[in-house]
């Protein structure tokens, strides 16, 4: 016997609203790691700053671009 797996819509945009929040909040880790870095130590972490600025422009062209297409 098979069953079919129901999924409403509230789950669906739960997942959708769990995965944005744990985008940002690795993205404030990142960002703080790297001001960490930058103003504690003096050092000037590339690898962090790049994470860090994909991760703004990604965000940034999705909203643009769900906004531009809703």
């Amino acid at each position: 016997m098979m069953f079919a797996r129901v999924i409403d819509e509230r789950a669906i945009l739960h997942r959708y609203k769990s995965t944005s929040h744990a985008g940002v909040a690795c993205a404030l880790l990142v960002i703080g790691d790297f001001a960490w870095h930058y103003y504690g130590r003096g050092e000037f972490r590339t690898d962090l700053a790049v994470i860090a600025l994909a991760t703004a422009l990604i965000k940034v062209g999705a909203m643009i671009w769900y906004r531009t297409r809703d």
